[in-house]
C-alpha cells in the first residue's frame, strides 16, 4: 500500500475517533437543558469529567495530521471554512471554560451551564457545516480556494450541520444510559427514542440529498457493479437501527451505545465510499495533496510510535473509570 494512502487512512482514523469520542460529550452538552437542574446534572458531568479533555486529543491529530501529510488540502480547506472553524474553536473555548467554572463558582452555575450547553451546539454545528460544505464542493484555482467568504452556507450544509448536531445527541443519551443510573437514566433513554428516530431520519435525509449534488456520487452508489456493494450500507444501518431499538426495549445499557456508534461508522463508511480518493472532493486528490514520500516516511515513524500510546492511555482512563458515575464525582 503506498505511504499516501496509509496517512490518508490515518487521518480518517484520527477524525472518526474525534467525532465518537469527542461527540458523547458535546451530545451531553446539548442535553444539559433537558437534565433537571442538580443531581442529573452532576451525574452527567461527572460522567464525562474523567476523559473529555482527552477525547479532543484526536482533533489535535487529525488538524496536524492534515497539515503535515496533506499540506495543499489545509492550504484549500482552511480558508474555505475559515467562519466555521473559527466557531468551533470559540465553542469548544467556551465549552471547556464553562465545565471547569461550573464547579468552582456555584454562585453562577445557571450562567455555566448555558455556556456548557451553547458552546457545544456551536461546536456541533460547525463540523457538520464544514463536513456538507466539503461535499457539496469548494472552489479551486491556481491549487488555492477560490470561493467567497460565505460560499460554505447552503441548504445542503445546513442539513449536515443539523444532522451531526442530532447524531451527538443520541451519542450523549446513550453514553449516559450506560455510564448514569436512576432518574438521569431514565430520562436519557426516554430522549435516546426520539433521538434515534431523528437520527436515521437525518442520515436518510444526508444520503439521499448526497448523490444530488454531484453525477459522481451518484455513479459511485447507484451504477453497476458498485451498487451491489454500496446497497450494503443502508441495510447494516437499518439492520442496526433495529437493535438499537430493540436494546431500549429490553433495558440495555451498553448495546445502545455501541449502535450509536455503529450508525457513526457506517455513515463514515459511506462518506469515504463518496470522496476517495479526493481529499478536496471533486478538485483535489490525496496524491496530488500530498508532502514528499520522504516527509510522510519520517512522520509515519513517529506516527508508529505515537498512535499506541495515545490509544493506550485512552485505554486506560475508560478502564479506570469504567464504572457508573456519581453523583460527587466518583465512580463506582
Amino acid at each position: 500500500m503506498d505511504i499516501t494512502v496509509i496517512w490518508a487512512l490515518i487521518i480518517a482514523f484520527a477524525v472518526f475517533a474525534y467525532v465518537v469520542m469527542d461527540g458523547f460529550d458535546l451530545g451531553i452538552g446539548l442535553l444539559f437543558p433537558r437534565l433537571a437542574v442538580g443531581e442529573s446534572r452532576d451525574q452527567a458531568m461527572n460522567s464525562i469529567a474523567p476523559v473529555w479533555d482527552g477525547n479532543e486529543t484526536w482533533l489535535v491529530m487529525g488538524g496536524g495530521g492534515l497539515f503535515a501529510a496533506f499540506p495543499l488540502a489545509y492550504a484549500i480547506i482552511l480558508p474555505a471554512t475559515y467562519p466555521l472553524m473559527i466557531a468551533m474553536l470559540l465553542g469548544l473555548v467556551f465549552r471547556g471554560v464553562a465545565f471547569e467554572f461550573r464547579w468552582r463558582d456555584p454562585d453562577h452555575r445557571p450562567l455555566w451551564d448555558t455556556a456548557f450547553t451553547l458552546g457545544s451546539l456551536t461546536a456541533a454545528l460547525a463540523q457538520g457545516i464544514t463536513l456538507g460544505a466539503l461535499l457539496q464542493g469548494v472552489k479551486v484555482a491556481n491549487d488555492a480556494y477560490a470561493g467567497g467568504w460565505l460560499d460554505w452556507l447552503s441548504p445542503f450544509s445546513l442539513l449536515t450541520g443539523v444532522a451531526l448536531t442530532i447524531g451527538y445527541a443520541l451519542l450523549g443519551a446513550t453514553w449516559l444510559i450506560w455510564k448514569t443510573e436512576g432518574e438521569t437514566q431514565h430520562q436519557a433513554r426516554r430522549l435516546a427514542v426520539g433521538l434515534g428516530v431523528a437520527t436515521l431520519a437525518a442520515l436518510a435525509a444526508v444520503s439521499a440529498a448526497t448523490p444530488l449534488l454531484h453525477y459522481d456520487y451518484w455513479r459511485r452508489w447507484f451504477t453497476p457493479p458498485s451498487v451491489f456493494l454500496t446497497a450494503q450500507v443502508p441495510l447494516l444501518v437499518l439492520i442496526c437501527g433495529g437493535v438499537f431499538f430493540w436494546s431500549l426495549r429490553r433495558g440495555a445499557e451498553r448495546l445502545p451505545f455501541l449502535m450509536t456508534l455503529a450508525l457513526f461508522g457506517l455513515g463514515f463508511i459511506g462518506l469515504g465510499i463518496s470522496i476517495f480518493p479526493y481529499v478536496v472532493p471533486r478538485s483535489v486528490t490525496i496524491w496530488d495533496a500530498a508532502s514528499p514520500p520522504s516527509s510522510q516516511i519520517f512522520m509515519l515513524a513517529g506516527a508508529v510510535i505515537i498512535i499506541p500510546l495515545i490509544l493506550a492511555y485512552t485505554g486506560w482512563a475508560y478502564w479506570v473509570f469504567r464504572g457508573k458515575a456519581g453523583v460527587d464525582g466518583h465512580h463506582e
